[in-house]
């Protein structure tokens, strides 16, 4: 039989793990028969280069530090005693709080908790809400969970709404590297607020997840919080789910954190090998590659089926996008790397966008995640000879196929169910996969710079701000349009960011500024209230 046979080439490119329970398709990719012998000596210095980084190499030149993710499921590998020691005693911490918490040992000020409110942003909620969402149980888990993730105050709100009059069994984990960042700790500060409003006591019903000797850390010793737990240098936030940040919050709602362990250190024993067609991290790098041009010249399109897996392309776009979208190489060349993320989950896109996808702009790659065992216990039949579970399949089947009839690739991932173990196998397989499309592109995956630009941006809005209420103040009960503020302030080069943060500072009421509405919106008229009690 020919190689370039369908069924040849699937089974040429099939990688299987039965011990796993895992399976990689690649052979709905258009890669020519000479690719792999053509990116061999890339891998095998992708290889090297790994191998480097989990001995304990500088592998963030930018910020002179490790990159030791894959330390927190395999101690042993850690560089020195020290890092071995302070993972297993995190992991033992962890259990020991998290039994306590269970067992009521350790209380609020309503009695045992039954929630835990997370607050954090990026890879401090991303993770714990996509595992919490693939494993967890609304019928038996032990505590519910709720996030603030963002610095909205209308979802700060909602989550509060939703908590309703049980704060005094919610426990508060906040989690940030340095106790800076501004979403997580104005989502603290709102927290606290609601505590004190119901006449709790936040330091009584409060965790942190943090750095030592951060401002958080310290704030939480000073105040008498109930523990404090390890947030490393060497540990980034998108891959951060194997310690603390993903531990604790899966261990309180009650999910298998050894299991997700074992499952995440079992894909890294796989994805190690020196050999591509037995690492199915090197293969996905590689089908990136393909699929890119090495360039990222085309989306990667998640479509997990099945539910439990639906934040998953939500969680793979930090990790992804984060990681590799990145404007310089390694040798400071100008490269603009990166994949774009997208997805949802199937069946629902074939209501959604597949139909672009098979039809429209041939701009992306799909990876299908499959998942074999339908649900715990028998499933009855919806008409005569299948489940639901079996129109599920035919719908993942009939849209690869009919993406692969019009010459769209496709990567096919398959589970043979979704439990503790294959969820920490996949979060290891694309953290792996990440690090060796980096080194095939000679980008830095563990800094980003462009977050901290926008971190940086936004302050120096906030210090705008600032001077323009000053101004105001100053001459209450007087209005300027945006054009004569800019001018009075000598910050003609900004008038378009005076009028936006005067048109939102004018719809929220307690920031004392308020508008005179007129015909054209440019010529609004914006002055202070001076009988407000705003500031």
């Amino acid at each position: 039989m020919l190689l370039d046979m369908p069924w040849e080439k699937y089974k040429k490119h099939h990688f299987h793990d039965p011990e796993l329970g895992f399976s990689l398709d690649i052979s709905k990719m258009n890669f020519p028969d000479s690719f792999f012998q053509l990116m061999e000596e890339r891998m095998v210095t992708a290889f090297r280069e790994m191998e480097a980084l989990e001995s304990g190499a500088i592998a963030n030149p930018d910020e002179n530090r490790m990159v030791g993710h894959y330390w927190l499921r395999n101690p042993e590998m850690a560089p020195s005693p020290e890092i071995r020691e302070a993972i297993e005693n995190a992991l033992k911490k962890i259990l020991r709080f998290t039994e306590d918490i269970h067992a009521g040992n350790i209380v609020g000020q309503g009695g045992p908790f039954r929630n835990v409110l997370l607050i954090g942003i990026g890879g401090s909620a991303l993770g714990p809400q996509f595992v919490g969402q693939a494993l967890g149980d609304f019928s038996s888990d032990k505590l519910k969970m709720f996030f603030f993730d963002n610095t909205d105050p209308d979802g700060f709100d909602q989550i509060l709404g939703a908590l309703g009059n049980q704060l005094n069994e919610t426990l508060a984990v906040v989690v940030s590297k340095s106790g800076s960042t501004p979403e997580t700790r104005n989502g603290m500060v709102e927290a606290k607020n609601a505590y004190q409003n119901a006449s709790l006591e936040f330091e009584r019903h409060a965790v942190a997840i943090t750095d030592e000797d951060s401002h958080l850390d310290r704030l939480a010793t000073e105040n008498g919080w109930l523990e404090r737990f390890p947030l490393w240098d060497w540990v980034g936030g998108r891959t951060s789910e194997t310690g603390a940040v993903g531990l604790l919050p899966a261990a309180l709602q009650g999910i298998d954190i050894n299991g997700f362990l074992d499952g995440a250190r079992a894909m890294d024993e796989v994805t190690r090998r020196p050999q591509t067609a037995r690492n199915p991290a090197a293969l996905l790098a590689l089908m990136w590659y393909h699929a890119t041009d090495g360039k990222g010249s085309k989306d990667m399109v998640v479509l997990p089926y099945k539910d439990r897996l639906s934040l998953f392309p939500k969680y793979l776009q930090q990790l992804v996008m984060e990681s590799l979208g990145k404007a310089r190489d390694l040798r400071g060349n100008l490269v603009n790397q990166g994949i774009a993320v997208y997805g949802n989950k199937g069946s629902t896109d074939q209501h959604a966008y597949v139909q672009q996808l098979r039809d429209g702009v041939a701009n992306f790659f799909a990876t299908f995640i499959e998942v074999l065992k339908d649900r715990n216990g028998d499933s009855m039949e919806v008409e005569p000879g299948n489940t639901s579970g079996d129109f599920l399949n035919g719908f993942f089947l009939g849209t690869r196929a009919a993406l692969h009839e019009n010459g769209r690739e496709s990567i096919t991932i398959t589970l043979d169910e979704v439990n503790p173990a294959s969820v920490g196998m996949l979060i290891a397989l694309f953290e792996r996969a990440v690090g060796y499309y980096a080194s095939l592109v000679g980008i830095n995956a563990y800094h980003q710079p462009g977050v901290e630009a926008g971190k940086k941006a936004a302050a120096s809005f906030l210090q705008l701000k600032e001077l323009i209420l000053k101004f105001l103040q100053n001459h209450p009960n007087q209005t300027y349009t945006a054009e004569t503020l800019a001018k009075s302030l000598s910050r003609q080069e900004d008038t378009e960011l005076i009028f936006k943060l005067l048109e939102h500072s004018a719809a929220n009421p307690s920031s004392g500024i308020y508008k005179s509405a007129e015909d054209i919106i440019f010529e609004n008229g914006y002055g202070f209230d001076a009988d407000s009690n705003s500031h």
